[in-house]
């Protein structure tokens, strides 16, 4: 057993390149663990600089200063953010407050209608089970009120962390940007020399997820777009917010979709019942879903995603389960560097010396 795991080690440690990415990957791991909480504004400047690299690259190939071009991005970045901000949220916050002021008049609606279902198939469904649905769904729905209520009391100190991101974050997206090579010369200058291993993992996974980033916001643009154009051609309620809630969904591959039909399915059948409209707006919703699985994915991440869903799955919920949101937003990301890490470690070193029986 001692030999087995001796030669064991040997194969997969021997190499001192291997053993500083080995090093270098769990001392990232649980700093981000253990402060993730703390560091989260410097972790979405990160992925907003990572978003932003390419058009401070395209600028300065026209001749530009890396400081004139930088700020000029970052310029722009902001004002198309507050634009899109200030013209978004007060149509969303006006629609959330709006369904959640008919959410009763909606369960009144259906649970009249589960009522009538004992007379209609009474071989299948009696009265006492209907009851039984009808009491789980007002708990579920007072909890979910209680959960709503202690959000809005907290905040004030969301509105402060908002205030934080608003001011700091810019900052340093500017800085990230425009000292990017000082920076990663002054990082690097801490890790050991044997480090060729942990160099060429990390020039991949620089592509890849800078690839993931600008792939993932442009297909929430996109889906987003197409799904409140589409709601409100067809005269859905609540258009812009649910169409945001379909652009979102993306961020959870597979789950998302599947989440986000349920409101979907429910605004449009309250609205229109089982009528044509009520068809013409899930067939729309899956057009958008169909063209986004099979058109859009494909084009965007055909070389950064290569895995299989089982493995995005998985991804998603452990990663989301340790880091929240950013988490599932990193979920594939994360689970390419697991992939590229095992490609590249050293699995088939032969021992220079082989014992003899």
């Amino acid at each position: 057993m001692v030999s087995l795991f001796t030669q064991w080690y040997k194969r997969k440690f021997s190499d001192p390149n291997a053993v500083t990415l080995l090093v270098i990957l769990l001392t990232t791991f649980l700093f981000i663990y253990f402060f993730n909480n703390l560091l989260m504004p410097v972790f979405v400047a990160v992925a907003i600089a990572f978003l932003l690299d390419l058009p401070v690259f395209r600028l300065m190939s026209l001749g530009l200063s890396r400081t004139i071009s930088v700020s000029l991005v970052v310029t722009a970045f902001i004002g198309v953010s507050l634009v899109g901000i200030l013209g978004l949220m007060p149509v969303i916050w006006q629609q959330s407050s709006n369904l959640l002021q008919e959410v009763p008049h909606m369960v009144s609606k259906g649970q009249i209608y589960l009522l009538t279902l004992p007379e209609q198939y009474p071989e299948l469904i009696n009265a006492e089970q209907i009851e039984t649905l009808i009491s789980a769904v007002n708990e579920k729905l007072i909890e979910w009120g209680q959960v709503a209520l202690s959000a809005s009391l907290n905040s004030i100190s969301d509105i402060v962390a908002l205030l934080i991101y608003l001011i700091l974050v810019p900052l340093m997206v500017f800085f990230f940007l425009k000292d990017k090579k000082e920076l990663i010369s002054h990082v690097t200058s801490f890790l050991p020399k044997e480090r060729l291993m942990a160099t060429q993992v990390g020039d991949e996974m620089y592509q890849q997820i800078m690839n993931y980033i600008r792939g993932k916001v442009i297909e929430i643009v996109i889906v987003g777009t197409a799904s409140t154009v589409a709601f409100i051609v067809l005269g859905l309620n609540y258009s812009v917010l649910l169409g945001v809630l379909v652009g979102l969904s993306v961020l959870v591959p597979y789950v998302g979709a599947t989440i986000v039909t349920f409101p979907v399915l429910l605004v449009a059948l309250f609205q229109f019942g089982t009528g044509s409209e009520f068809g013409y707006v899930m067939l729309a919703y899956g057009i958008i879903q169909a063209i986004d699985g099979n058109i859009i994915v494909p084009l965007l991440f055909s070389e950064a995603v290569n895995l299989h869903p089982v493995t995005i799955i998985v991804a998603v919920i452990l990663f989301g389960g340790m880091w929240g949101f950013w988490g599932v937003f990193f979920a594939i990301p994360l689970a390419t560097l697991v992939k590229a890490v095992l490609n590249a470690w050293p699995s088939n070193n032969e021992l220079p010396d082989k014992q003899e029986c």
